[in-house]
């Protein structure tokens, strides 16, 4: 008997309701891996188990265990929390001291920065020494080259949060390649097939992305990496992530395409390596007694190759399609074009 999924899980709201989170709560709490989602159907969407619910619920400091773990402060009330003035907090926060973990726009156009106050209280705890007094010389020489890790920090905790939400290895490198900008991401994945790969499986935009488009252009550019050693990282680590891709599956190489000769639509895919052109008679196919005439060859063009053996699933194929209608003026129907196959782009 099949189990009823929306019996098993529910949507995203209703577990907020249900554990007594607000939607940006709840939604905090998914990304930093407090509350486990799964997927439903195609796209972005996630359900959550009622498993999961009730794991939470059971738990003895529930709800407000829960609501702690995910309240995130800015400045003044983070800066309240340490018993330090809200200047001090953001100079330690530029130092990376603190890692934001999240961000907004202002009406201003300026960018806020959250923390989370569970983080904030533990840094409180185990460096006391940089809430009084004066900084050492290193935080001194950081602050006086205006140094802002605020941003990088942020990206560091957003890709690990990503990274550890998947075990597909081109969803990793999707992940690892949304920090890069696209001269970067070029030079080091040279295959435009494999970039389209990366590109559809590029994680989202992070919550709360803002919807003019001044403000959303200040927030995409806080996504992606810009300091020389952050990108030179990424680089890296990205060139890794796709020899591991690669070396489970190759990424899909979309080339379907409908060559028309003749009064014959051949379909046919592209070759990975480029063949010499070929011609190849069409022949009608089985259907109708009466005769009729035989569409002319077909030159493919450079790059194209019929009956290339290939590994399963990556089968180069041409076929000919012709159908024929009775009662038409000419004798020959125009070929009706058939459906992609499944797996097909």
């Amino acid at each position: 008997m099949a189990v009823d999924e929306g019996a098993r899980t529910v949507t995203a709201g209703r577990a907020a309701q249900e554990l007594e989170l607000r939607r940006g709560e709840f939604w905090l709490a998914v990304q930093l891996g407090l509350v486990r989602t799964v997927p439903a159907g195609e796209g972005d969407r996630r359900r959550i188990e009622r498993s999961e619910l009730d794991r939470l619920r059971a738990a003895p400091d529930f709800p407000a265990g829960l609501r702690e773990r995910v309240r995130a402060v800015g400045t003044r009330e983070a800066a309240a929390l340490l018993g330090i003035t809200a200047d001090r907090f953001t100079r330690l926060a530029r130092t990376g001291h603190l890692s934001p973990v999240r961000f907004s726009l202002n009406r201003y156009r300026m960018v806020v920065w959250m923390y989370l106050a569970q983080e904030v209280v533990e840094f409180g705890l185990t460096c006391p020494d940089l809430l009084v007094g004066r900084f050492p010389q290193e935080l001194r020489e950081r602050l006086a080259a205006h140094v802002d890790r605020r941003p990088r920090n942020w990206r560091t905790r957003r890709l690990g949060l990503l990274l550890r939400a998947t075990e597909d290895p081109w969803a990793r490198a999707a992940a690892i390649a949304s920090l890069l900008d696209p001269v970067q991401l070029a030079e080091v994945v040279d295959d435009p097939y494999e970039r389209a790969h990366l590109d559809r499986l590029r994680p989202p935009p992070p919550p709360g992305m803002p919807v003019s488009p001044v403000a959303r252009e200040i927030a995409e550019r806080l996504t992606l990496a810009d300091d020389p050693d952050e990108i030179l990282w990424h680089r890296l680590s990205l060139a890794l992530a796709l020899d591991e891709a690669r070396a489970e599956r190759q990424a899909p190489h979309p080339g379907e395409t409908w060559v028309t000769g003749g009064g014959a639509d051949v379909l046919a895919v592209r070759a990975a390596v480029p063949a010499e052109p070929v011609v190849v008679a069409a022949e009608p196919a089985a259907g109708p007694a009466e005769p009729v005439d035989r569409a002319e060859s077909v030159r493919l063009p450079a790059g194209w190759s019929a009956g290339v053996s290939r590994p399963p699933g990556r089968t180069v194929r041409v076929r000919f399609l012709e159908r024929f209608r009775r009662g038409r003026a000419t004798g020959v129907a125009r070929p009706r074009r058939p459906k992609r196959p499944a797996g097909w782009p």
